[in-house]
């Protein structure tokens, strides 16, 4: 069974603009108990993400959001797998990424969000390949 990014997302997903203050941010976090937001522009397109763990650092509250946001920002369409956004977490080790619409944020999906899957038996591991019992046969 394919599920959809589009199933699993959450779709209330609170958004910083780049010109918003470490302190705003930061605020924002602590009294909405959410531990990252994408930063937008005006038009509501990505432009960076900022987590927690990025205000963590000894920064001046009146810095704007801009300065240490990560710009680099993961997207995945809300109609794509979830087998395809669990890859790019895993392959740029990330714990989050940001679900879009016609370059529009729509979502946010979590490492946490995907463990639904296998909590709710909705994800059936395969089973691994087994070697060969050949004589003589090459590993890799």
């Amino acid at each position: 069974m394919s599920v959809k990014v589009e199933e699993l997302m959450t779709r209330s997903v609170i958004t910083a603009q780049p010109h918003q203050s470490v302190e705003h941010v930061r605020n924002m976090l602590e009294n909405n108990s959410i531990s990252a937001v994408p930063v937008v522009d005006s038009d509501g397109h990505p432009v960076g993400i900022v987590s927690a763990t990025d205000l963590v650092r000894d920064l001046k509250p009146g810095s704007p959001i801009s300065h240490v946001m990560t710009e680099n920002v993961y997207t995945v369409p809300l109609y794509d797998d979830t087998s395809i956004a669990a890859r790019v977490m895993r392959n740029h080790k990330i714990h989050r990424v940001v679900v879009t619409h016609e370059k529009q944020v729509v979502g946010m999906l979590s490492a946490f969000d995907l463990l639904e899957l296998v909590e709710s038996h909705r994800y059936v591991a395969k089973n691994a390949p087994t070697l060969s019992k050949r004589k003589g046969a090459k590993r890799r």
